[in-house]
């Protein structure tokens, strides 16, 4: 087995989106990156499928006008599968804007490599160490073991994110307690559904481009152990237990099942060592979140860890990455949780679903709702194109 010695000034571990993303950051303030990632290629799944406003806005001042010019215009929302209207705003890029994935990917990556950042696939971090003055990174790959010595390390790596679990992160988590199921189908002329709540369950069905997407929920169901995802067969006996629909007919493209399971690291920094985007907060994909937290943490992050490495930060800069964005996560959470009562609870919440129905009627309410969806109702600092001058987000509500 060779063993192989290189350097880098950051190791992004995780080549998805928000470790491209910061990579693109970083290499923009002209910092060495390396990106390890354990898959062998891009992804190609649709997965996340939605960009807000601020995530939309940060993607146009960084030249990806190309890549917005996809996404299709979504002017409505939901909470807890209650939809209403987005207020409007003073954003040129109000409302939400659909778009797979996988293309907000490949956009990220092939960004990420014009501007030099290395990209090593198939590559798994196995070992990391914090010294004083760097981190050793100890990664297997198909040519044998590498060790890679950096400045900084961040784990971008995901829910179940090796440098949280290596670098020993605390976390406060809350398990499992229920699962939705949820595929990509071909071939098949269902009507759309969006977020009912049946006497068996909770069901959504929307068509775009010839891809039928549905997501089921069977109440009182618990949660599978599953070392995969499930197989076509399962999805389509849950989807007529719960519709009455048989949806066999369709062809596969994706199958997919998640779970409830939310939780949060204490700290996004320990030393060296960095957490962003679902490694250091993780939660079911409700209300298309996700994805724009963690695009929103790679751009706080990667001036200040971009300035830290220049040696221009003022003291404490890197840590106002933490400071800043885990509370915006921490809310993040409890609205995720509020909803998933909203949704996936019996007939024991309708009486709450009726008053939220109200609330949501009022105007205040529903800007306040839309500032969130948004993510324009918090505080947001971020360099200009200088990398320096700092500016704050516009905010739909009023303080």
């Amino acid at each position: 087995m060779n063993l192989s010695r290189a350097a880098a000034r950051v190791v992004i571990v995780g080549a998805g989106p928000v470790g491209l993303l910061l990579a693109c950051e970083l290499r923009r303030a002209r910092v060495p990156v390396v990106v390890v990632e354990r898959l062998a290629g891009p992804m190609t799944e649709s997965r996340a499928s939605q960009l807000t406003t601020l995530t939309a806005e940060l993607l146009h001042e960084r030249g990806f006008d190309a890549l917005l010019a996809e996404a299709a215009h979504e002017p409505r929302t939901h909470f807890g599968g209650l939809g209403f209207a987005l207020s409007a705003g003073d954003s040129a890029y109000g409302g939400n804007w659909k778009l797979p994935q996988y293309r907000t990917e490949a956009a990220l990556g092939e960004r990420a490599v014009e501007l030099g950042a290395s990209v090593l696939r198939a590559h798994e971090l196995t070992e990391i160490t914090e010294q004083s003055d760097h981190v050793r990174c100890g990664i297997q790959g198909p040519d044998g073991r590498l060790q890679i010595r950096a400045e900084y390390v961040v784990g971008c790596d995901g829910a179940h994110s090796t440098v949280r679990r290596l670098a020993g992160f605390p976390v406060t988590a809350t398990a499992a307690t229920k699962e939705l199921l949820r595929a990509d189908l071909t071939g098949l002329r269902i009507r759309d559904r969006r977020f009912e709540r049946l006497d068996g369950g909770f069901a959504v069905a929307a068509t775009r481009d010839g891809v039928t997407r549905v997501m089921v929920h069977a109440f009182g169901a618990g949660v599978a152990e599953r070392s995969g995802p499930p197989g076509f067969g399962e999805v389509v006996q849950v989807w007529e237990r719960v519709t009455g629909e048989d949806i066999s007919g369709g062809t596969p493209v994706w199958l997919d099942a998640f779970d409830n399971a939310k939780g949060q690291a204490g700290s996004y920094r320990r030393g060296r060592i960095l957490l962003a985007g679902d490694a250091a907060h993780w939660h079911p994909p409700v209300g298309g979140q996700a994805l724009n937290i963690g695009l929103q943490d790679a751009v706080d992050l990667g001036w200040k860890l971009a300035e830290t490495v220049h040696g221009r930060a003022a003291p404490g800069l890197l840590d106002t990455f933490h400071d800043e964005r885990h509370p915006v996560a921490a809310r993040l959470l409890d609205h995720v949780a509020a909803q998933e009562q909203l949704m996936l609870c019996g007939p024991e919440i309708e009486p709450l679903r009726a008053v939220v129905s109200e609330l949501i009627g009022l105007d205040q309410v529903r800007a306040h709702l839309t500032a969130m969806a948004s993510n324009l109702d918090h505080r947001f600092r971020r360099a200009d194109t200088h990398g320096r001058q700092e500016r704050q987000c516009r905010t739909l509500t009023q303080t």
